[in-house]
């Protein structure tokens, strides 16, 4: 399936813990009734989950030929864990069908959507500063001081990552929610409408 005459789009939303890129993934969902991509896992289906609609819950074995055929866009493969991905096909049947798709991943991620489908905008959103992001980290009470600072330190090293790779179509600094969300929304808009996206 060509994805040459698709009306929809695939947008990933990237970004590091505690800036803000959550409440920003779903005011984007609101505004363009969007569909949140469902990702692949190889770990266990949970009573409250199911099959499709949380993820699509396959064996190792179904992944790995998943993986040898090329039908995902993006996947990670953690040693000792379970594995995701994100299946191709409903991504572009999704956008077929003129859909905005939402795909909230890491930078690693994010490179390899940029790989496979070049065509899709990739957004990444930044903290106005390392120490405004550190405050946010401290400010959610989720971790103790020692999670918080190797979150920090992953941070960083997920923003040079997201910088150096080439892989993002767009950087917005979160500042201001109110503002990012609606710079956010209008470089989609403007993807949409087929106007260039800054860089």
């Amino acid at each position: 399936m060509s994805t040459n005459d698709a009306n929809g789009l695939l947008v990933v939303i990237s970004g590091p813990s505690g800036v803000g890129k959550t409440t920003i993934v779903h005011r984007v969902k609101e505004t363009f009734n969007a569909t949140f991509s469902v990702s692949a896992t190889t770990r266990p289906k949970s009573e409250s989950e199911e099959n499709g609609i949380d993820y699509f819950f396959i064996s190792d074995e179904a992944f790995d030929q998943m993986v040898k055929d090329g039908e995902f866009l993006e996947f990670a493969e953690v040693f000792g864990c379970h594995r995701y991905g994100t299946p191709k096909l409903p991504v572009l049947q999704a956008m077929e069908r003129g859909e905005v798709v939402l795909l909230d991943i890491d930078v690693q991620g994010g490179i390899q959507v940029f790989e496979n489908m070049p065509e899709s905008l990739r957004i990444f959103i930044m903290p106005p500063h390392e120490d405004e992001l550190l405050t946010r980290l401290r400010a959610r009470g989720r971790d103790d001081e020692d999670a918080i600072q190797r979150r920090f330190r992953e941070a960083k090293q997920e923003m040079a990552k997201a910088e150096g790779s080439g892989a993002y179509s767009a950087f917005i600094i979160n500042d201001n929610l109110e503002l990012a969300v609606a710079e956010t929304i209008a470089i989609i808009r403007q993807q949409l409408t087929g106007q260039t996206t800054p860089s």
